[in-house]
């Protein structure tokens, strides 16, 4: 995913407030610190070390990645089977009493036609998608991260577009909370070296995550370090207002060494994995750390967008 952005469309952003002026949903509920994530033992992480106990690689990725839980991603539009295809994870979560993060990213002109394009065909096919990939939840808890670069990223739509991308976006969490009431539902904040946090709130605002949303995230697919990105997060909460109710998630899988030089984006190399999945992060604005993006799953340069690389693995989990 293209997550190094130039500044741009800020003025056509701010100017479309779906969703802006509803009053704070009430929050499904406070993450309890003493949350533990689920860690799905078909992710590719895991099958591959599942599938190489002689490769010199493999006690190094299994020691610092495969056991640490990590998101399921939704990426491929299947809507005939997303509903039992959710419903496996949730399940399975559910049966050691743990709480599954699940990305859901199937909105159309996704990543504006770049590394990680696709999803549903239309709004209304994704609108059917997700109310599918709902019914799959279940009454248990989970993390939803609700389409990874769909705020921040809106350079390649129309005014009309974009409208409609906000309103979608809106009903999807809707969609969610009514499904799932234990489901908390985060929106995208993008990262602090992209938009400013009034330009993303003013976008977040539009999509309704006052109305609809339980906070935001940060960081998805970036190695922006984690102190950049609290920053970031509570800067954005404080211009969506303190009687909101947010709060906020990080993605730490890939910041442990910081940013790539240039701020490069696509498999850059002398990334490190970050701090581990918790729920205990001493600030109440925080309510997790996440590894959203697995380590060693590409962005499309090095190999094909979501591909599992060893050797990537190997050299984050060193």
């Amino acid at each position: 995913m293209r997550l190094i952005r130039a500044l741009a469309a800020a003025a056509l952003a701010t100017t479309i407030l779906v969703g802006a002026g509803h009053a704070p949903r009430a929050a499904a509920g406070e993450l309890p610190s003493a949350t533990a994530f689920f860690n799905h033992p078909d992710s590719l992480v895991n099958k591959w070390v599942a599938a190489n106990p002689n490769d010199s690689r493999r006690a190094r990725i299994a020691s610092r990645i495969a056991s640490q839980p990590q998101a399921v991603w939704f990426s491929r539009y299947s809507p005939g089977t997303v509903t039992e295809d959710v419903r496996k994870i949730t399940s399975a979560a559910s049966a050691k009493g743990q709480v599954p993060v699940l990305v859901a990213y199937q909105l159309p002109n996704r990543d504006c036609g770049g590394a990680s394009a696709g999803g549903a065909p239309d709004l209304a096919s994704y609108d059917a998608w997700v109310r599918g990939f709902a019914a799959g939840l279940g009454s248990g808890p989970s993390i939803v991260i609700l389409e990874p670069d769909s705020i921040a990223l809106i350079s390649c739509l129309s005014p009309a577009e974009l409208s409609g991308r906000y309103a979608s976006l809106a009903r999807a969490s809707a969609a969610i909370h009514a499904a799932a009431p234990k489901a908390r539902v985060y929106f995208d904040a993008g990262h602090s070296a992209w938009n400013s946090p009034a330009v993303q709130a003013s976008r977040l605002r539009s999509a309704g995550v006052l109305s609809s949303g339980d906070g935001i995230y940060s960081n998805v697919s970036n190695y922006r370090r984690t102190a950049d990105e609290v920053a970031f997060a509570k800067s954005v909460l404080a211009q969506l207002g303190s009687s909101s109710g947010l709060t906020a998630v990080i993605d730490t899988s890939r910041n442990g060494n910081g940013p790539a030089p240039g701020d490069a984006w696509c498999d850059p190399r002398g990334r490190k994995v970050g701090e581990n999945p918790t729920a205990t992060t001493g600030d109440a604005a925080i309510d997790a750390y996440l590894w959203v993006k697995p380590p060693g799953e590409l962005d499309g340069c090095a190999g094909a967008a979501g591909a599992f690389s060893p050797d990537y693995a190997s050299e984050m989990a060193g």
